[in-house]
C-alpha cells in the first residue's frame, strides 16, 4: 500500500489516513547517528539475556528450594541492567526527541518502564530491609519480570512499526 502527501496530511492508497510516522525526518537522522541508538542495541540483548538466566534460577529455586544465593545475585544484576537501560535510554531519547522521558512517540513505553522500575525497586528494598521472607522476594521478582516481558514487548512492537514505516518510506 503507498502512502500519498496531501494538503491536509498523508493518506494510504485506499484512502484512509496514514499512521502517524514514529520519526520526523530530523529524528530519524538523529537517531541513526547517535552512539545511543547502539549502546541500546547492545543493553537490551544482553539484558534480556540475564533476564532468562536469572528467571530460570529464580524458578528453579521456588521448585526445589536450592539456589536461593544464585537467583539473588541474578536478580540484583538484571536490576542493575535495567536501572542502565533505563538512564541510557533517557539520554538517547534526549538526543533524538529532545526530552529525557515521556516523547510523545514513547510514552506509553516509558509509562510502563516505570512500573517496571517499581517493581525491582519493591524487591531491592524488601531484600535489603529483609521485610520479605525469601520465597515471597522470588514472587516479587516474578512479577518484575511478566512486566519486563511486556514492556520489552513494546519496545519490540515500535521497533517494527519503526521498520515498517521505514520500509514505506523507501
Amino acid at each position: 500500500m503507498s502512502v500519498i502527501s496531501t494538503a491536509s496530511g498523508s493518506v494510504s492508497s485506499r484512502g484512509r489516513p496514514a499512521a502517524k510516522r514514529l520519526y520526523s525526518d530530523a529524528e530519524r537522522s538523529r537517531r541513526d547517528n547517535t552512539r545511543w541508538t547502539l549502546v541500546q542495541g547492545i543493553l537490551a540483548p544482553v539484558q534480556f539475556l540475564v533476564f532468562l538466566i536469572s528467571l530460570g534460577l529464580v524458578l528453579r529455586y521456588l521448585a526445589t528450594g536450592a539456589g536461593y544465593e544464585a537467583a539473588t545475585v541474578s536478580i540484583v544484576i538484571k536490576t542493575i541492567f535495567l536501572i542502565v537501560i533505563m538512564i541510557t535510554g533517557a539520554i538517547w531519547e534526549k538526543v533524538v526527541f529532545g526530552q529525557y522521558l515521556f516523547a510523545p512517540a514513547f510514552f506509553w513505553e516509558d509509562v510502563f518502564s516505570f512500573g517496571v522500575i517499581a517493581l525491582h525497586s519493591w524487591y531491592m528494598i524488601a531484600l535489603l530491609t529483609g521485610s520479605m521472607a525469601p520465597e515471597a522476594l522470588m514472587y516479587v521478582a516474578l512479577a518484575a519480570y511478566a512486566a519486563y516481558v511486556i514492556n520489552a514487548g513494546q519496545f519490540l512492537w515500535k521497533l517494527r512499526m519503526a521498520r515498517l514505516d521505514a520500509e514505506a518510506r523507501t
